[in-house]
C-alpha cells in the first residue's frame, strides 16, 4: 500500500489517521511523486481527498474508491524519462483531507484582558473555553492553510484560532456586558453570539467552527475576595432577625440554670441584648405555649410567636387570650426569678408576667452610693418621746 518507487506496477493508496489528530495528509509523505494512470484511490466516509497534477488542483474525491489519470504510463514514462534521469516531469501527489469534527481545542486568554466594570470601575479578567472545528472545504483549506506541507495537524492551527476566537471575545464583552455580577446564567448566550461573530473567521479558511463554549470568566483574586464579602454580607442581612431570636432563646435557657455559671450567662446576654434590639424596638418574641423547633429535622418553626407589644394575642391552642407585655422602650428584667417570694418557692412577685420597672437589688462593690444610683422610694419612721 502507498508505495511510490516509480516502478511498473499501479500504485493503491489510502490513508488512516493514527493520532486523531491530523487535518491534512499528504502521499507520497516525502513530496511529489510519479502516480500512473489507473491508480486506485481508496477514501473513507470520514475523508476527502485532492489530486494534485502537474502543480495544479484537479479533481476532489468523496468516499470510495476511484482511477486516478494521469500522464504517466509504466514503462513508457520510464522510458521517455531517461532525460530526466528517469524521473518523469508529470509529478502528481494526493492531499487526504479529515472531514471529522476535531473536539475538545482550548482557548484562553494568555494573559489578563482589561475591562471596563461598571461598578467594579477597570479590572482584568481571564476566560476560557472550548472549541470544536471540521474541515468543510478541503480544496480552500488546503491551499490557503496547508500548502505543501506533508502533515497539517490541530497543533498548527489551534495556537491561531485561540488569538482570533480572545481577539473577538474582548470586542463582544466590552460592547455586550456592564458589570461581571450580571455574569451567572449568561454563559450559554455569551457563547452563542461569540461563535456567530467568528463563522466568518473560520469560513474563510474552509473550516467550520461547529460548537464554542466559555467555560470561565475569572476576575483577579482580589475582586473575587470582595464579591465574597458582599454574599456573606447579604446573608447576614437576611439572618438579622434569626440571630436575635437565638440570642433571646440562650438567654432564657441560661436563666433557668440557678448556678454561678447561668447567672453569668445571663448576665453577659443582658448586656448584649439591648444593643441587638435597639434598631427594632418593640419587637421581642413572646412564647405563647407552642415552642420553637430546633431539632435540624423542620427547620424554623415560627409558629406561636408574637410581638410584645400590648396586645392580646388570640392562642392557638383554643385555650383563650394572652396579654403580651408591652416591652417597647423597655428592657426583660426577668421572670419568676428569686428566693422566697409571694407566689410560691422559687418565684417573685415583684418579677410576674406583667410587671415592669428596675433592679430587684442594685449593689455596688467599688463605687459609692450616691443619689443619682438610688431610685425614687420612701422610708417609713417611727419614734418615742420621753422626758
Amino acid at each position: 500500500m502507498n508505495r511510490f518507487d516509480g516502478g511498473i506496477f499501479l500504485e493503491n493508496i489510502e490513508w488512516f489517521d493514527e493520532t486523531g489528530q491530523e487535518l491534512v495528509h499528504r502521499l507520497p509523505e516525502s513530496g511529489s511523486g510519479e502516480i500512473k494512470y489507473g491508480a486506485q484511490l481508496t477514501v473513507r466516509e470520514s475523508q476527502a481527498a485532492v489530486l494534485f497534477y502537474q502543480g495544479k488542483a484537479c479533481d476532489a474525491f468523496a468516499a470510495g474508491r476511484h482511477t486516478l489519470k494521469t500522464g504517466n504510463l509504466p514503462i513508457l514514462t520510464k522510458i521517455l524519462s531517461i532525460p530526466w534521469r528517469g524521473n518523469s516531469p508529470l509529478r502528481a501527489e494526493v492531499y487526504m483531507a479529515n472531514l471529522k469534527y476535531f473536539t475538545n481545542l482550548k482557548w484562553g486568554t494568555m494573559r489578563p484582558v482589561a475591562f471596563k466594570d461598571s461598578e467594579l470601575g477597570l479590572i482584568r479578567l481571564r476566560a476560557h473555553g472550548v472549541f470544536n472545528i471540521q474541515i468543510v472545504q478541503p480544496v480552500l483549506f488546503i491551499n490557503s492553510l496547508v500548502g505543501t506541507m506533508g502533515k497539517f495537524s490541530t497543533d498548527d492551527i489551534s495556537g491561531y484560532l485561540k488569538q482570533v476566537i480572545v481577539s473577538r471575545f474582548n470586542d463582544y464583552l466590552g460592547e455586550t456586558l456592564d458589570t461581571i455580577l450580571n455574569l451567572a446564567g449568561k454563559f450559554d448566550e455569551l457563547s452563542i453570539e461569540l461563535q456567530k461573530r467568528l463563522v466568518g473567521d473560520f469560513a474563510h479558511f474552509g473550516l467550520h467552527l461547529s460548537h464554542l463554549y466559555i467555560t470561565s470568566i475569572t476576575p483577579p483574586e482580589e475582586v473575587q475576595k470582595a464579591n465574597d464579602d458582599k454574599s456573606r454580607l447579604s446573608v447576614i442581612n437576611d439572618m438579622d432577625n434569626f440571630v436575635k431570636m437565638k440570642a433571646a432563646m440562650a438567654m432564657e435557657k441560661a436563666s433557668e440554670n440557678q448556678g454561678a455559671a447561668g447567672s453569668g450567662i445571663g448576665m453577659g446576654m443582658g448586656m448584649m441584648l439591648p444593643a441587638m434590639f435597639a434598631a427594632n424596638p418593640g419587637n421581642f418574641n413572646l412564647l405563647t405555649g407552642e415552642g420553637i423547633d430546633l431539632t435540624g429535622s423542620g427547620g424554623l418553626d415560627m409558629r406561636g410567636w408574637g410581638l410584645c407589644n400590648g396586645l392580646v394575642y388570640t392562642r392557638t391552642d383554643a385555650l383563650g387570650t394572652i396579654l403580651s407585655p408591652d416591652l417597647r422602650d423597655q428592657f426583660v428584667a426577668g421572670w419568676g426569678f428569686g428566693v422566697g417570694g409571694v407566689g410560691g418557692p422559687g418565684t417573685d412577685a415583684d418579677f410576674a408576667f406583667v410587671n415592669t420597672g428596675g433592679d430587684k437589688q442594685h449593689i455596688h462593690e467599688d463605687i459609692g452610693l450616691i443619689q443619682e444610683n438610688i431610685p425614687q422610694h420612701s422610708h417609713s419612721a417611727a419614734g418615742v418621746s420621753g422626758n
